[in-house]
């Protein structure tokens, strides 16, 4: 296995622990020359009416 299989091995459990830690939001990935630099989370609060 490379080094970059290795990273975006990483990558790719950074994601799955953001998505099972927010309710309602997003993720966005950031990428440059094909390559992952920055995840982006943004969480929604849902307030009850």
């Amino acid at each position: 296995m490379s080094t970059t299989d290795i990273k975006n091995e990483n990558y790719i459990e950074e994601i799955k622990r953001i998505v099972k830690e927010i309710r309602y939001g997003s993720i966005t990935l950031i990428v440059q020359d094909g390559k992952v630099i920055q995840i982006d989370k943004t969480e929604k609060i849902r307030l009850d009416k």
